[in-house]
């Protein structure tokens, strides 16, 4: 899963699809995620480091994670 190339991230979460003209915007997780995303990280690798950072439950995590990526997918954001 990676992100598509022309589609511009900021470090703050703010993503624009030139294609399209969408933009969409994220919060500090959403962000974290795009950032481990643009570094080829496996979803394992993404929900250990959400664990980790958030001292989360993994199921919570693997179902939320499923959810953004759902959404990036539908948006025609991810490769």
């Amino acid at each position: 899963m990676r992100i598509r190339k022309n589609i511009a991230v900021s470090d703050e979460g703010f993503l624009f699809n030139p294609t399209t003209g969408d933009s969409f915007s994220t919060n500090g997780t959403g962000a974290l995620i795009l950032h481990l995303l643009k570094q080829d990280k496996s979803v394992a690798e993404i929900t250990e480091t959400l664990c980790e950072n958030f001292d989360a439950d993994r199921i919570l995590v693997e179902r939320d994670l499923e959810e953004f990526t759902s959404l990036l997918k539908e948006y025609s954001l991810l490769d």
